[in-house]
């Protein structure tokens, strides 16, 4: 019964887009260098396309875009049923209009990523994503920001328990746990996906969570729980 509800939960949360929505070509002009670049949007000199290696052996494809008046960098995990491609002018506004530089990547499976979506492979696409902004652009973890949307919570929270000085994490519709989207249980099972309303106490640092709410709809749990820890501290 775990076995199966977990692959319920797990076939619910990822949506890759079929086929995607882009494609990773070498820019013209580029070819000695190999710079890389996206078939479908506008390119500029200020951006990188990147294919990382994570620890599970998956080629995981970022799009860094370098901000001059930053001091901050966020690391967008976006949402289900989207890739690069699909999100990758909304990263260049976000750039623009915030200030800061951004990385943004596809999980594994999505995209133009290698491998299958997973639970744990979005953990490992994350950390990649996160070493390399360390190591290639020099980015320090008290200058980044978190930012995952819906599905994107799940590998944005992981890292957070891990990292004890970032700047803040932002959680945009974030999903409890996968059980959680489906059923209305009030505890966690050890079969459930992304439990992210047990990983939340372990963030050290300002956490923003942004939910729509109705009429018909309850306030977001995870929110609950951080009025709770904010009180306790």
């Amino acid at each position: 019964m775990g076995g199966v509800t977990s692959s319920m939960a797990a076939k619910f949360a990822f949506f890759p887009p079929s086929p995607p929505s882009y494609e990773v070509v070498t820019r013209a002009g580029d070819e000695v260098t190999g710079k890389l670049g996206m078939s479908g949007v506008v390119m500029r000199e200020n951006v990188d396309v990147l294919k990382l290696h994570t620890k599970k052996g998956n080629l995981v494809v970022a799009v860094y875009i370098k901000n001059p008046a930053a001091q901050l960098t966020l690391l967008y995990s976006h949402g289900n049923a989207a890739d690069l491609g699909q999100m990758y002018d909304l990263f260049y506004e976000l750039s623009v209009h915030l200030r800061v530089n951004l990385m943004g990547y596809d999980y594994s499976g999505y995209g133009q990523s290698t491998g299958k979506p997973s639970e744990q492979n979005t953990y490992y696409d994350i950390e990649a994503v996160y070493r390399c902004l360390e190591e290639k652009y020099g980015v320090k973890e008290e200058e980044v920001i978190l930012y995952g949307q819906s599905v994107g919570s799940g590998p944005t929270l992981d890292l957070a328990t891990r990292l004890q000085r970032l700047r803040a994490v932002i959680l945009h519709s974030p999903i409890m746990s996968g059980l959680r989207v489906m059923y209305p249980v009030k505890r966690t099972y050890w079969f459930d996906i992304y439990k992210n309303i047990d990983k939340i106490i372990f963030v050290n640092c300002p956490v923003l969570v942004i939910h729509f709410l109705s009429e018909q709809t309850q306030p977001c749990e995870l929110d609950e729980e951080l009025r709770l820890i904010t009180k306790s501290n």
